[in-house]
């Protein structure tokens, strides 16, 4: 079985909603890691030194290589990310191996059999 990571940086206010989208989609799990910043096109405010931006989160999605597209377009939906200019981005690479996945591949198998 062949991997996907999909990492994506969203608002901390649609962190659930992503990862509840991405389970429907196909997603096993997820790891978020928060708080994050960043910077986009257009420079961050401040206001008397404090940063004036929205909180975002790093959510990691280890995903089945067929399901990748469809939980990336349910991450990009929920999110936003296409229709409004810093709401945040999601990218996926691909994972040569990875070790600790032996639960996962089992309901994968299942998940894989039942759309074929």
């Amino acid at each position: 079985m062949h991997f996907k990571l999909i990492i994506a940086f969203v608002e901390d206010s649609k962190t659930d909603e992503v990862m509840h989208a991405a389970r429907e989609a196909g997603a096993t799990g997820a790891t978020v890691i928060n708080p994050a910043r960043g910077e986009g096109m257009v420079e961050s405010k401040t206001f008397f030194g404090l940063s004036l931006e929205t909180q975002r989160d790093v959510v990691l999605f280890l995903v089945e290589e067929h399901l990748s597209r469809s939980i990336l377009e349910q991450i990009n939906e929920i999110g936003e990310f296409e229709c409004c200019p810093g709401a945040g981005i999601a990218i996926q690479i691909d994972v040569e191996d990875a070790i600790g996945v032996k639960h996962q591949i089992e309901k994968l198998t299942d998940i894989m059999e039942e759309r074929l």
